[in-house]
C-alpha cells in the first residue's frame, strides 16, 4: 500500500495513488496510518534514493515528481537526497496533499517541496518536464501501464529517470505455525490477494493485460533500463506499539476485504487475531514482527 505501501483490499486498495473513488474512503482518517507505513520503511526508501544518486548526477536533477505521493512521506526523502531540486508531491487526495505540505514545512523542505492534484493517468503530460519521476505502487492502478509510462517518458528531460516501485516480497507479520487453525494463513491470505488484485487491474479504465515485465514494459516506452534493486523492510519482534498498530490495521483490512474468499477456518482465526480478549490475539503476540521488501526498477531516457 502506500507508498507507499502495498496493495490492500477494504480501504479502496489505494495509498495515494492519484485516482480514487473519495466517496468510499476518508482520507483524513487514513492520512495518519499512510504516513505511518511509509515512516517504518524509510530506511529502505532512504537506501533506494542513494541509490538513486548513483545513477542520476545529484546536483543535475532539478525537479522530481513524486506520482501518488499519498502524504509525502518519500517526497521528502527524495527532496533531501536531491538537495538542488524542486520536488513535487502528486496525488489525486486534497487531504493526503495537505499531509504532504504539513510534512515538508516541519522537516524544513517547504521552499523546495510543492504539492500538484492530478488525476492520474489522464494528468500526466499537464505534470510538466522532469529529471526524476518516481511511481511508488502507484503504476499498477493505471488500466494501460504502456501508455501510462510512455506518458512519463514523454515529460522526462533527456537522461532523467523513470523509477518505479513494483514487486518485491509481501508483508509477513506471523510464523507459520500461530497456535490458531491450520499454519500457512499469510500464504493462503497472499493467494486471495493476488485473485482480488487480479479483478481490481481487470476493472480498472483502458485497462490491459499485460506480464509483470516492469523491464520490458519499461524499454517499450523508449527507456534504457538502468538497474534493479530490492530493499528490505526488517522490523523484528518484538514489535513496538506503533508497529503493532500498522499490524493489526492490517489484519482488519484483510479480514474486511478478503473475507468472501477464505474459508471459515481462516475466518475464525482472522476475528482470533483481531480479538483483544484472545491471549494469542495481534493484540499481545510477542512472536510478531514486520518483514516485507520493495523492488525498484529504473531506466533512462536517451
Amino acid at each position: 500500500m502506500s507508498q507507499h505501501h502495498a496493495s490492500h483490499p477494504g480501504h479502496g486498495h489505494r495509498h495515494g495513488h492519484g485516482h480514487h473513488d473519495s466517496t468510499h474512503l476518508d482520507w483524513s482518517e487514513m492520512a495518519a496510518l499512510l504516513e505511518r507505513q511509509a515512516e517504518i520503511a524509510s530506511p529502505a526508501y532512504t537506501e533506494a534514493a542513494a541509490w538513486l544518486g548513483t545513477l542520476a548526477p545529484v546536483q543535475g536533477v532539478r525537479r522530481i515528481l513524486d506520482v501518488g505521493s499519498g502524504p509525502g512521506v518519500v517526497t521528502g526523502l527524495l527532496a533531501e537526497a536531491f538537495p538542488a531540486a524542486e520536488t513535487v508531491a502528486v496525488d489525486g487526495a486534497p487531504e493526503l496533499l495537505a499531509r504532504a505540505r504539513v510534512r515538508a514545512e516541519a522537516r524544513g523542505l517547504g521552499a523546495r517541496v510543492s504539492t500538484r492534484r492530478a488525476e492520474l493517468p489522464e494528468g500526466i503530460a499537464a505534470l510538466g518536464q522532469a529529471d526524476l519521476i518516481w511511481a511508488g505502487n502507484s503504476l499498477h492502478h493505471m488500466g494501460d501501464q504502456s501508455a501510462a509510462l510512455a506518458g512519463f517518458a514523454g515529460i522526462l528531460n533527456p537522461g532523467g529517470l523513470v523509477v518505479l516501485v513494483e514487486g518485491g516480497l509481501p508483508r509477513r507479520h506471523l510464523p507459520q505455525n500461530i497456535g490458531i487453525g491450520r499454519p500457512g494463513l499469510e500464504a493462503r491470505l497472499d493467494a486471495a490477494h493476488t485473485e482480488w488484485f487480479g479483478e481490481m487491474r481487470a476493472e480498472l479504465p483502458g485497462s490491459k493485460d499485460e506480464p509483470d515485465d516492469w523491464r520490458a514494459l519499461l524499454a517499450g516506452a523508449g527507456l534504457t533500463p538502468a538497474g534493479t534493486r530490492t530493499f528490505l523492510v526488517d522490523v523484528p519482534a518484538p514489535l513496538s506499539p506503533a508497529v503493532r498498530e500498522l499490524v493489526l490495521a492490517h489484519y482488519e483490512r484483510l479480514r474486511e476485504g478478503l473475507a468472501a474468499r477464505l474459508d471459515a477456518d481462516d475466518k475464525e482465526t482472522l476475528d482470533r487475531l483481531l480479538d483483544p480478549a484472545d491471549a494469542l490475539s495481534l493484540h499481545h503476540r510477542t512472536d510478531l514482527f514486520h518483514l516485507t521488501a520493495h523492488t525498484v526498477h529504473t531506466a533512462r531516457k536517451g
